[in-house]
């Protein structure tokens, strides 16, 4: 078996936030899958523009909480092209037993609860 490396992780991750976007509607303007580079998603709805940091987040880690100085900065730029800024945590874990890594085509659990929306206030 082979666990998942961490790009790996962010990936999927920013598989399953990606579906989601699409589902609701979001069209894609731009894609950066490398986890230091922010946001992942620039998506726009309904001519409004929004900047979408994606996150890996292992097991037991709070899926919801989000790094503030990170995402005060990518709002700060957001701001600058009149964008809404949001957060997705995605916790993965290895299904049989969440102390395992993920493992390649084994079952894992997703902890996700929809985008966050970031407002600095």
């Amino acid at each position: 078996m082979k666990a998942l490396s961490k790009q790996e992780l962010h990936n999927l991750a920013m598989n399953i936030v990606g579906r989601q976007l699409q589902a609701a509607g979001f069209d894609f303007l731009g894609v950066n899958s490398k986890p230091k580079k922010n946001p992942q998603f620039v998506c726009l709805k309904e001519k409004e523009l929004y900047f979408i940091v994606v996150r890996y987040v292992a097991f037991p880690e709070d899926a919801t909480k989000y790094d503030g100085e990170l995402m005060k900065k990518i709002k700060a730029h957001a701001d600058t092209q009149e964008a809404r800024t949001y957060f997705a945590g995605v916790g993965l874990s290895n299904a049989v037993d969440r102390t395992l890594p993920v493992y390649l085509n084994e079952p894992y659990i997703v902890d996700y609860d929809g985008l966050i929306e970031f407002r600095d206030e």
